[in-house]
């Protein structure tokens, strides 16, 4: 596998891939795929990064966005991240996850979150291998299809960067 920085001609298996987990009923309060624009307005520039297979095809996909605006929290970013179904269980999320916090850490992130249903066993468990801790449970946040859900936050504080 090869995991390289993604680019707009990506967006397409992105999209595929985000589609498959939305599909899931419990990797994001999302119903919908976003358009291109919506899609890079939302994620930072640095750490957009996809994995390939051997044949160059795209099973995953990782990216951060900003917590805030505020200057002082600008090496806090939220995780998402999203492996196709056939690449699954065979280590693609934890080597995509491993390098994206290697990378944030090189771009100066100290904290790394992440917001998970509590039924995304598969996703709390890839974080808490990649370092990752349960800070808290947000209780019934918000409805996805007219439903609430509680959401699992939890944290990774660098060892690399910032205070630690």
């Amino acid at each position: 596998m090869n995991i390289r920085a993604s680019h707009r001609e990506d967006f397409k298996d992105i999209a595929r891939i985000y589609a498959e987990g939305l599909d899931t009923g419990v990797a994001s309060f999302e119903t919908e795929i976003p358009d291109w624009n919506t899609w890079n307005e939302k994620f930072l520039p640095a750490c957009r990064y996809v994995v390939e297979t051997k044949d160059k095809l795209v099973v995953g996909w990782c990216a951060l966005s900003a917590v805030s605006k505020r200057e002082v929290y600008k090496g806090v970013a939220e995780v998402t991240i999203y492996i196709a179904e056939e690449a699954r269980g065979q280590g693609v999320g934890k080597a995509l996850l491993s390098h994206l916090i290697k990378s944030s850490e090189q771009e100066g992130f100290w904290t790394l979150q992440a917001g998970i249903f509590p039924k995304n066993q598969a996703s709390l468990a890839l974080h808490k291998q990649c370092g990752f801790r349960v800070i808290g449970i947000r209780e019934r946040p918000a409805q996805r299809n007219g439903k609430w859900y509680d959401n699992v936050l939890m944290e990774r504080r660098s060892k690399q960067t910032g205070i630690h």
